[in-house]
């Protein structure tokens, strides 16, 4: 009897060791998972994109797709209209050097002491580029010969205005281009809302009408065609642009051209854009004096009153293909078209 519950007591040890044994197992495996496995509030954030892919101009001016940081904290602007956009997209302040500007609607990024000045649109301070650490720098047509030196600093996006388009459409577009920098795509839409029903009022005006476009400079009258400056007057707006056979490419300054030949064309509009007053020329002589003369007073034009000084040359010379720059030069021809 003895003998067999001291065997009865060994057997009942050995089951319950062993289920310790298991049970122990099993606590070490969750352990060893629980230690693999982080912490709920150790878990690493949902990652955000970091750069994106956008369509942009190389220095040929060749199309390409430029890879550049997405929502970008630091950019160098050596373009009015991209500076322009960005304003309107309210990421303004973003911005930590510009080129200088007269143009009033952009002032405050000009006199802000905290903005680094980077030189103009036509030739940058690379030194003051690098200095402000810029994670993306836009430029403008002017600086393309600039466009290598540059992308040593930082990504370089180069946009601008294609005329075959249109002013409107290349906005637009550009405006399309900024905005997916920062995720604001949405806020493209209620920047152009009204321009569409202002292009297509000014259109039915003029409908119809001929017209001789042209820039002053330098005491002599260029004129403009429809695949540059000022070519939305031709193309969207509509008017007969009958100088565009002064000669094949005025795209840049236009081409020189006599009085004989404005008096020979006799149009019904002329349209003046004042480049000296654009760039602030000192001593240069007015648009009004180099135009008004007595040859130009015998073409319907001048004895109709219909010789248009666009108001804000330096922003149809400067900026075009900005939001704010697009409302301007549409209220330039408003006020003088369709007042009347």
């Amino acid at each position: 009897m003895k003998k067999w519950m001291i065997m009865m007591f060994a057997a009942m040890m050995a089951l319950g060791l062993t289920a310790c044994g298991g049970q122990n197992a099993q606590e070490e495996a969750v352990q060893e998972a629980a230690d693999e496995t982080p912490a709920e509030d150790e878990t690493e954030p949902d990652q955000t994109e970091e750069t994106l892919f956008i369509e942009s101009l190389n220095g040929n001016q060749e199309e390409t797709e430029l890879e550049v940081p997405y929502n970008p904290e630091r950019i160098a602007i050596l373009d009015m209209a991209s500076l322009d956009i960005l304003d309107a997209l309210g990421v303004g302040d973003r911005v930590v050097g510009t080129a200088s500007t007269s143009l009033d609607y952009l002032q405050d990024y000009v006199n802000d002491e905290n903005i680094a000045n980077l030189g103009t649109i036509k030739e940058a301070d690379l030194e003051a580029v690098m200095a402000c650490e810029p994670d993306v720098i836009f430029i403008g047509g002017r600086l393309a010969s600039s466009y290598d030196a540059l992308s040593e600093i930082a990504p370089v996006v180069y946009l601008t205005t294609d005329t075959e388009t249109g002013v409107v459409a290349s906005v637009e577009k550009n405006a399309g281009i900024i905005a997916s920098m920062f995720g604001l795509e949405e806020q493209v839409d209620d920047l152009m809302s009204d321009f569409a029903g202002r292009v297509e009022a000014l259109a039915a005006f003029a409908e119809g009408k001929t017209a001789i476009v042209g820039l002053c400079t330098s005491g002599g009258f260029n004129v403009l065609g429809n695949d540059g400056r000022c070519s939305i007057i031709g193309r969207e707006i509509g008017f007969e642009n009958v100088g565009v056979d002064a000669d094949i490419e005025t795209s840049t300054h236009g081409n020189e051209a006599s009085f004989e030949f404005v008096v020979e064309k006799n149009p019904e509009y002329i349209f003046v854009m004042d480049r000296d007053a654009a760039i602030a020329t000192e001593g240069a002589q007015l648009a009004r004096e180099i135009v008004e003369n007595e040859l130009v007073m015998e073409t319907d034009a001048y004895q109709n009153g219909n010789i248009v000084y666009l108001e804000h040359p330096a922003v149809w010379y400067t900026a075009e293909g900005g939001v704010t720059a697009l409302d301007v030069m549409l209220q330039d021809l408003e006020g003088e078209l369709l007042s009347e």
